[in-house]
């Protein structure tokens, strides 16, 4: 101890000369050579980064001699946190928001001194302010800010923890829905009395089910038909040239992409290889792996990983049964110094001027536009059937249907992945619902409510397609069941629901989220006009008669030939002309759907927020698959 307090700063005499800039402190010590050096000058020019942050991303200089080139320059202590770790006591001394924003970690206290930890020595009068006049004596300390925010995940991270899993409104949330008891009595209530009715009036209780079949199946029609119009009917535009052919007119942000991982074996290095293909500048790009403090399996393969200074690991530490992909993010958010925050799944392989595009949209679009949500492809379309079928499934969804959604003006539901926020708008509405297992679809609902918009962006990421019939069912099950409760948490308050949204966008949500569970759901009871081609009598002709009966059978027939439809429109492109053919057994794929729904009914009484996670690395991406460079379409549509 008398060592350090001997080794600690003195204040400055007046007569000092000024402090010589880090990059001239190397160049004297031969760290880094002169040409690195303007290199890295001439980009700071054009980030909002310190010089050190630039020569570590770059690779150009070594993080050990940054630090102890900034320790010299600043004539402050250097501390290593991993081998002189902070008391736990300590953490009364700062409030974890305060630890956050700065960056920084109370390290040591001698007398009435506090030594706090910084990366950022320039900026520890902020700290000062922000404490007043009757805060502790405070005097910083050099550590390196991954030291510094793993020792701040050790201090407070189960408040941290806490806080993650509530912090959307409970009003917005479906976190209230802990316990069987009323979930369990209105499901054997409503399982009783569909019971009675079909044993008391058979055929008259299967009609009435059909009808709520086929108007569901209209309700989805309805929006497909006229998302295709509107896709159909768009105006071309020309895309945005690449982004390697011009330069950005504006100093660039900081951006912070969030990559949840769980029990991933071999994901970690072809991730990481895939990622390095970005062509944004590393100082400015905050990649954060993030996984749970129990999950040994992820850990050790990045323990195998060797990691670029740009991406980082965190640890979401253990709160109770909840281990979920929001509570993870919502966690990792207050970790993060990007102003725009991005989320990418483990598997991803985005396209590499994808970061450019989603900040040069956010430069130009109105305040309001809080979300940029990309377009999802796979990679694996040709491993088997089932990966046909969803890659077809998918490119209708992405590239036709949410396209014609966007151009109605009607709410956009997001995906898990590609997605990209404005961070204060972000944190404003508290981030992702922390128990909801489909928390991109319900936190698109929440912006849309609360005034802000999402926008598609033509920039494509490529995913590995669910190939597998077990898994399959298992990840729909997951993403039905996580419909179901957005759609319950939101009509808490119809009325209130339709004034926030307006009629039109409200009744598209029930399209999109009732109606569409409905479907999978309803499935078998529209399988049975099947049975006329056998010549069986269909209940329907018996109860109503046979012009209903060939009512319903048309819009059934309409339905399908719709949905063959969109998937042909949607493979047209050379990418995807190869699965065209298999459009036409997209009848057989989507039976798997009625197996998914109930199984989701099961798990909304019985485990609502029970996260049944989807495998990767089955089929892995082929070595320097990427998507495609071009973007898909121009601009998005403004609303």
């Amino acid at each position: 101890m008398s060592n350090l307090r001997l080794s600690l700063p003195q204040p400055r005499a007046a007569a000092e000369p000024l402090r010589l800039p880090i990059g001239q402190i190397l160049l004297a010590e031969g760290k880094i050579a002169r040409g690195d050096l303007n290199h890295a000058l001439q980009l700071q020019q054009h980030v909002d980064a310190l010089l050190g942050e630039i020569l570590i991303s770059e690779g150009l200089a070594d993080r050990g001699d940054v630090m102890s080139a900034l320790s010299r320059q600043q004539s402050a202590q250097l501390a290593d946190l991993e081998r002189d770790p902070p008391e736990a006591a300590l953490a009364n001394h700062l409030p974890a928001s305060l630890c956050l924003e700065h960056g920084v970690i109370p390290w040591m206290e001698i007398g009435d001194t506090l030594l706090v930890a910084t990366a950022r020595p320039a900026r520890f009068d902020h700290l000062r302010r922000a404490l007043g006049p009757d805060g502790p004596r405070l005097l910083p300390v050099l550590a390196d800010a991954r030291q510094i925010r793993r020792q701040i995940g050790c201090l407070y991270g189960t408040e941290l923890a806490r806080r993650a899993a509530t912090r959307v409104p409970a009003a917005e949330s479906c976190r209230t829905w802990e316990g069987v008891g009323r979930r369990g009595a209105l499901a054997l209530l409503l399982l009783w009395g569909l019971s009675l009715g079909l044993v008391a009036s058979p055929l008259w209780g299967f009609t009435l089910l059909t009808l709520w079949a086929c108007l569901t199946l209209l309700a989805c029609m309805a929006l497909k038909g006229a998302a295709l119009w509107a896709h159909l009917t768009a105006r071309k535009e020309s895309a945005p040239p690449a982004f390697s052919e011009r330069q950005l007119p504006f100093r660039l942000p900081r951006v912070s992409i969030l990559v949840p991982l769980l029990e991933e074996k071999e994901i970690a290095g072809h991730l990481i290889r895939r990622l390095t293909r970005l062509t944004y500048p590393k100082s400015l790009l905050e990649v954060v792996l993030v996984l749970e403090e129990e999950d040994a399996v992820t850990r050790a393969t990045l323990e195998r990983t060797a990691l670029p200074p740009w991406i980082s690991t965190i640890e979401v530490p253990s709160a109770g049964r909840l281990t979920t992909k929001p509570r993870a993010l919502n966690y990792a958010l207050d970790f993060c110094r990007g102003s725009i925050i991005g989320v990418w799944d483990a598997e991803d392989s985005p396209q590499p001027d994808q970061i450019e595009r989603v900040v040069s949209r956010f430069q130009e679009a109105p305040a309001r536009v809080a979300c940029l949500q990309g377009v999802l492809d796979y990679y694996n379309s040709r491993a088997n059937w089932l990966a046909r079928c969803f890659t077809l499934e998918y490119a209708a969804w992405w590239r036709v249907i949410l396209p014609g959604i966007a151009r109605l003006g009607l709410v956009i539901p997001l995906g898990g992945t590609t997605l990209f926020f404005r961070r204060d708008i972000l944190e404003e509405l508290g981030g992702w619902d922390a128990h909801n297992v489909t928390e991109d679809a319900d936190l698109g609902l929440r912006l849309a409510r609360h005034g802000y918009q999402t926008e598609l962006l033509p920039t494509v990421t490529y995913e590995e397609a669910n190939c597998r019939p077990w898994p399959w069912v298992r990840q729909r099950s997951r993403w039905l069941k996580g419909f179901l409760i957005t759609w319950c948490v939101h009509m808490r308050r119809p009325a209130q629901l339709l004034r926030d949204l307006g009629p039109k966008r409200f009744w598209g949500v029930q399209a999109l989220l009732l109606a569409g569970f409905c479907q999978f759901a309803c499935a078998p009871l529209l399988w049975a006009f099947w049975l006329i081609l056998a010549g069986l009598p269909h209940p329907v002709e018996l109860t109503l008669g046979p012009l209903a009966l060939w009512l319903m059978v048309t819009l059934f027939i309409t339905a399908e030939t719709l949905n063959i439809a969109l998937a042909m429109v949607a493979a047209a492109g050379r990418e995807h002309r190869h699965l065209m053919v298999w459009a036409f057994t997209l009848p057989l794929y989507f039976a798997l759907g009625a197996l998914a729904a109930f199984k989701a009914l099961h798990e909304l009484i019985v485990s609502p927020f029970y996260w049944d996670k989807t495998e990767h690395g089955v089929t892995p991406a082929p070595e320097g698959a990427e998507a495609p460079a071009a973007p898909l379409a121009g601009p998005p549509p403004h609303r």
